[in-house]
């Protein structure tokens, strides 16, 4: 079940905090920066996965902290195809695979609530117009909370609705 939510998304109870990303990404901006500076060794752990597994635009990678936080990056991104190591642009196509393995990663992992942002829509690109109803398609009709913060507040947690997280 999806449920809106504003606030910051590093305060969330959620089990898992999913993000979209590009391989190899060097997560220093918006939601991944933050992320990278929260969990570092999440970062160095993404890093390695990376450089050994190459992954492709539509899958993803599940991270687990010492304190139970899981970190799913979505790959919605094409990977930087220069030195400047900007990622490239999302597309829906990739979006609507990550999706698709997250919802599976759901059912195998038994998570028991996932927030997520208002993905592949700042570096990424996209509108969430279109992207939104991937999220529904996919996510909708999950059994558990599927927390989608579609408004950032800075260190403002979301409302009281995700305490049953």
């Amino acid at each position: 079940m999806i449920r809106e939510v504003s606030g910051d998304i590093l305060l969330s109870n959620a089990q898992a905090i999913a993000h979209g990303i590009a391989p190899n990404d060097h997560f220093n901006s918006g939601l991944a920066l933050s992320l990278r500076e929260h969990w570092p060794a999440m970062y160095q752990d993404f890093r390695h996965y990376c450089h050994v597994s190459h992954p492709q635009p539509g899958s993803l990678w599940l991270w687990g902290g010492a304190d139970g936080k899981r970190i799913v990056s979505l790959f919605t991104q094409a990977p930087p195809q220069n030195h400047s190591g900007h990622p490239g642009r999302a597309s829906l196509q990739s979006v609507n695979q990550a999706l698709r393995e997250l919802r599976q990663l759901i059912e195998r992992e038994h998570l028991r609530s996932v927030a997520l942002p208002r993905l592949a829509t700042g570096v990424g690109g996209l509108n969430w117009e279109d992207v939104y109803p991937l999220v529904t398609k996919h996510l909708g009709d999950v059994s558990i909370p599927v927390y989608v913060y579609t408004a950032y507040r800075k260190d403002v947690a979301a409302e009281a609705a995700e305490a049953h997280a």
